[in-house]
């Protein structure tokens, strides 16, 4: 059975994929600070897939946290076919007034952990010549937000880091993805302090929607996969926007 490590495991688009993974006879490695919520998630898959999930209790912002993941699965002794680096959270409101020990956590949560972690496993792929980088961005990713300024420019970081990254390991039968979601229903909101913005997060997709998505994108060894046909459209047009437009509209849009 091949496993997937999925970091952010205990709730939203993370929990979810675990689920996904599972259906697709994946034993899930699920990664996340609180360990209740993980141990109720391994039980569920365990009474609907009979898989065994392994569970890691890490707090994933904390900037030695990759190393110490790497050495966990080493020690248990397993090998990862699909890393999924899902971690991840926003913090909305203006830049300079924002807790300074937040962004720092943002940051090394968002794109350190990220990048080590795929550094760390790439490595054993590229020795095996098989393996698969699921990388989770966002749309914020395309244009400068402002309000949201720190979490957009981390997930621009991971959208160009992962396309990079997939070309450079493709020749050595690596793959990697990034799949770059919208607004979605999930804990996101209440973490960005985004409570006020009900209009954006009411609407908006399932988290179960955006992991099938992406497990589908993934199965296809697509680089870069948009969820929903007017967040792709919205990021094909922004080519041919003036940069001044695009940071003046984008601010109206996430403007509470």
């Amino acid at each position: 059975m091949k496993n997937v490590l999925i970091t952010g495991a205990s709730s939203g688009i993370g929990r979810e994929l675990a689920f996904v993974f599972a259906e697709n006879n994946y034993r899930p490695i699920i990664v996340a600070r609180r360990m209740r919520l993980l141990n109720e998630l391994a039980e569920e898959i365990k009474t609907s897939y009979n898989i065994e999930s392994i569970c890691m209790q890490l707090d994933l912002a904390d900037s030695d946290s990759a190393e110490q993941l790497f050495d966990l699965v080493k020690k248990g002794d397993l090998e990862v076919d699909v890393l999924v680096n899902n971690a991840g959270f926003g913090d909305y409101g203006p830049f300079h007034i924002e807790d300074v020990e937040r962004l720092e956590s943002m940051i090394n949560l968002n794109m350190l952990t990220l990048t080590k972690l795929s550094r760390l496993f790439a490595q054993e792929m590229v020795e095996r010549g098989s393996g698969h980088i699921l990388n989770i961005a966002s749309t914020a990713a395309f244009q400068p937000v402002p309000n949201f300024a720190v979490y957009a420019a981390t997930k621009a970081y991971v959208l160009q880091f992962s396309e990079a990254l997939a070309f450079e390991l493709k020749p050595f039968g690596v793959y990697v993805t990034v799949v770059c979601p919208g607004a979605t229903q999930s804990e996101f909101q209440t973490n960005a302090q985004m409570n006020n913005m009900d209009r954006m997060f009411n609407t908006a997709p399932l988290s179960f929607m955006v992991a099938e998505f992406a497990y589908e994108a993934m199965v296809k060894k697509k680089t870069t996969a948009i969820h929903g046909s007017v967040n792709a459209f919205m990021a094909f047009m922004l080519r041919f926007t003036p940069r001044k437009l695009i940071v003046s509209a984008a601010a109206k849009m996430m403007k509470a």
